[in-house]
């Protein structure tokens, strides 16, 4: 794929209360899962933590793990730390607390990013970009809000050239529902059934 990979997990999973990154999803620690889930075609694969020794035993081979510059200031934070990190014009954006992230959406994403500095998926009326694909121009912006005191990601929009990949484009692929599904709380994971929760080995 024609572009890098940036998975977020700078966040202190303070609503789960451990971990989630770390929580075994159909046998892998759950970003284990999303690296495996989404290949290893991509030119650069970036982790973004700030507790670089708690995924290290974990991670696929060749993963680069980067920490933020500002940290605490949420994933735009991670989303600028993996940029500034890659060597890839563009790069798909994936946070660890969604664990059915699709290869397929993923490439569709990539497909369309020409000419675009983000790439944003709007599914079931929700904007997901925190499974998006963003060109490494987009520093300059993130990092101008950085510097303020509001860290939302939806201030991005009004100065990226962005392309909202819309419902009718994605509906075709087959595993689209679950693909946007995060997990933040214990009855949320909870809620995966059993065989989903399998340890790892």
């Amino acid at each position: 794929m024609n572009a890098g990979l940036i998975v977020l997990s700078g966040g202190k999973s303070s609503r789960m209360g451990r971990n989630k990154a770390l929580l075994p999803i159909e046998g892998k620690a759950m970003i284990q899962r999303i690296f495996d889930s989404l290949g290893e075609e991509f030119s650069d694969r970036i982790l973004v933590t700030n507790r670089p020794e708690e995924y290290a035993p974990v991670l696929p081979e060749g993963v680069k793990i980067v920490s933020d510059v500002y940290p605490g200031s949420g994933p735009l934070s991670g989303i600028h730390a993996g940029l500034l990190a890659s060597a890839a014009e563009y790069n798909v954006v994936a946070a660890c607390d969604m664990p059915f992230v699709s290869r397929k959406v993923a490439q569709l994403l990539v497909q369309n990013s020409n000419g675009y500095e983000a790439v944003v998926p709007r599914f079931n009326g929700m904007r997901q970009p925190l499974f998006a694909v963003y060109h490494k121009s987009a520093v300059r912006e993130i990092e101008g809000i950085l510097e303020g005191n509001d860290f939302r990601v939806n201030n991005l929009w009004e100065k990226l050239n962005t392309l909202w990949l819309e419902e009718d484009a994605l509906s075709t692929i087959p595993e689209i529902e679950q693909a946007f599904i995060n997990i933040n709380y214990p009855e949320e994971y909870d809620a995966l059934d059993g065989s989903s929760k399998s340890s790892e080995g």
